[in-house]
């Protein structure tokens, strides 16, 4: 059924969501969520065996869904997927820029096409992305694009350089944008999530000349954790939001600590990224090719990844917590005026 046949038959107006990169890691856990909270979902990514299963998932909540196979650092190839979704399932009112590829190992032993073609898909997928949404949203004065971001957007670390630089210009880009739309007085909306560690497919797919399997640096977080957060501010948009005690620590040591964290990471950033204790073979890698399979959202490494924290519970139930820190402090200010009283 077309869009414009959804909307004759007599249905409520469904909201939209694009999600690229959605096949598998975070954006397949992202498109679930989304869909469980009543989106319908173009999901954009490059294997057709997770765009088939991703598409499953959705269809199966009771919503609807298309997959593209879509290369994100393909402009032209993103502008073709965002006329198709508004074609098929109608006015895009959310784009989630997901998509990632990785390369590990020493930036001078990393292979140059190898660190260009992680930039393209990281840093100019996002470009791509937001230009396509931006370009349909800000005539309707209408809709939010939200850039996974990550801790590593501030900090960097090292055997991620490519990453590293990509999550950077993506927050630069970003800031930029958003000041534009400012002064424009547009009411379209950019987000930025940064996450911390997440258990995802990732890892069983990237690039690598490491001695020893890759991860991500602990503690991890199962990926639901990041997408959980992704849906509320997609339902409740704010600017910039922070996934995870670690990512807040992250951000705020480099900012106060930044000797510090360049001594601490130059000790164990390399350790911390390799599990000599996962023998199991890795898959392919998808750097330049979609891997064969639907390989979902999980990695392999939930034997050590948590499934929540206090501070992305505050994150979703922020009038909550809210309250909950005014009660706090009201409790603690009428207890020390209370001291003072019997003082005097």
């Amino acid at each position: 059924m077309s869009a414009a046949e959804h909307e004759t038959a007599g249905s409520t107006k469904s909201r939209v969501a694009v999600v690229t990169g959605g096949s598998a890691g975070l954006g397949r856990a992202v498109v679930r969520q989304l869909a469980a909270a009543g989106w319908d979902v173009a999901v954009l990514a490059r294997g057709e065996d997770g765009l088939a299963g991703a598409v499953g998932d959705v269809e199966a909540l009771g919503q609807r869904a298309i997959g593209i196979s879509t290369d994100v650092s393909d402009r032209e190839a993103v502008e073709r997927a965002a006329d198709r979704t508004e074609a098929e399932l109608g006015r895009i009112d959310l784009w989630v820029n997901g998509a990632m590829v990785g390369v590990f190992g020493e930036f001078l032993s990393t292979d140059p096409a190898d660190f260009e073609r992680a930039t393209q898909v990281n840093y100019f997928g996002f470009v791509n992305g937001t230009r396509a949404a931006l370009s349909r949203m800000v005539p309707r004065n209408h809709g939010h694009v939200i850039q996974v971001g990550s801790a590593l957007a501030h900090r960097g670390i090292p055997l991620q350089a490519a990453y590293c630089a990509a999550k950077h210009a993506v927050q630069g880009f970003t800031e930029s944008v958003t000041t534009e739309l400012i002064h424009n007085g547009s009411a379209v909306k950019i987000s930025t999530v940064d996450m911390p560690a997440l258990n995802t497919i990732q890892f069983n797919w990237v690039k690598t000349d490491l001695p020893h399997h890759p991860m991500p640096v602990a503690p991890i977080f199962e990926p639901e954790v990041g997408a959980r957060a992704i849906v509320a501010v997609a339902e409740k948009p704010r600017r910039r939001t922070w996934v995870g005690e670690p990512t807040v620590g992250t951000v705020l040591g480099n900012r106060f600590a930044a000797g510090f964290m360049d001594w601490y990471l130059a000790k164990s950033g390399y350790d911390g990224q390799q599990a000599p204790e996962k023998t199991e073979p890795m898959l392919p890698n998808n750097l330049y090719a979609p891997v064969p399979g639907d390989q979902g959202a999980t990695g392999i490494f939930s034997d050590q990844a948590h499934n929540g924290s206090p501070q992305v519970w505050a994150i979703r139930n922020r009038g909550l917590s809210w309250g909950l820190a005014a009660a706090t402090a009201a409790a603690l200010g009428g207890a020390i005026a209370t001291v003072v009283a019997k003082k005097k």
